[in-house]
């Protein structure tokens, strides 16, 4: 494969721990790699440092109508910055924005699309961003819902999530692999072996697995707690939180978990959520 590979989900549905896998997968390390070196191998598509490149000088104070007509150079610049294929991070939907899409077809190779149980979304949310529960539930039946521009990064534009998974999900052809963060958790080897699989990777089971092991959520914790993660929010304590499967369950009230089963209902059953 050759230009960008995306890897792309809603916020808080695993995108980092697929990316320590890869890194882990095609680096092949003797030791689980460096948490802090993801952004080595897996580029942001916000990331206001590309978008200054693109212009030719810094963004600081431009609207985002002129920051959007920019989205298309980025993408040609981050796919020419490797000579084969190159992974790239979002968060972004695959829409429009300002008339311009959040995504560029013609600097796309494919993407691999994970997924994750929005009840569980919603309260990694809320230590992510610094919300209270409802609030992020409130967050992800917003269309218009989007991060605010910062120093390091450009606005991402999400919809809501069912918005969102849709976006990515409903797109027909060879070039998309979706994954579910539960499989991920529960039956590693078959979501991630898929993986593989699809970026038409040689099938090692003794490197997989090592990938798997060099990836897992224990060991993504005990290198923050040792060393930090650049990457947490300033509202939370620690990027690699919890990882539960249906920790909803516990922490929600019915009445909550019932609003966003009515929002998003159509999509959860699509993935076998309800």
């Amino acid at each position: 494969m050759a230009g960008i590979i995306w890897l792309a989900s809603y916020p808080k549905s695993g995108n980092t721990w697929l990316r320590a896998f890869l890194h882990n997968l095609l680096r092949d390390p003797a030791k689980p790699m460096d948490i802090n070196q993801l952004t080595q191998f897996t580029h942001g598509d916000t990331l206001r440092h590309w978008f200054d490149r693109a212009a030719g000088e810094s963004i600081e104070g431009w609207s985002e109508e002129r920051i959007a007509q920019l989205r298309p150079e980025v993408h040609r610049l981050i796919s020419e910055s490797w000579p084969d294929s190159v992974f790239v991070k979002t968060h972004n939907a695959l829409a429009q924005h300002n008339g311009v899409p959040l995504i560029t077809m013609e600097y796309t190779t494919a993407a691999i699309y994970v997924v994750r149980d929005p009840r569980d979304v919603a309260i990694s949310m809320t230590h992510h961003f610094g919300l209270t529960l409802d609030q992020a539930i409130t967050m992800m039946g917003n269309e218009a819902a989007a991060t605010a521009m910062t120093d390091l990064n450009v606005q991402q534009f999400y919809g809501t999530w069912s918005e969102h998974v849709e976006s990515w999900t409903d797109q027909a052809g060879q070039s998309l692999h979706v994954v579910r963060y539960e499989d991920m958790h529960s039956r590693p080897r078959a979501a991630f072996g898929g993986v593989v699989q699809f970026l038409g990777l040689p099938p090692d089971r003794k490197r997989l697995d090592k990938a798997i092991r060099f990836a897992s959520f224990k060991v993504l914790q005990g290198q923050e707690r040792k060393e930090g993660f650049r990457e947490k929010s300033v509202h939370a304590d620690a990027f690699f939180r919890s990882g539960q499967v249906g920790q909803w369950r516990r922490i929600m009230t019915p009445e909550q978990a019932a609003a966003i089963e009515t929002a998003h209902g159509t999509v959860m059953r699509r993935f076998g959520y309800l």
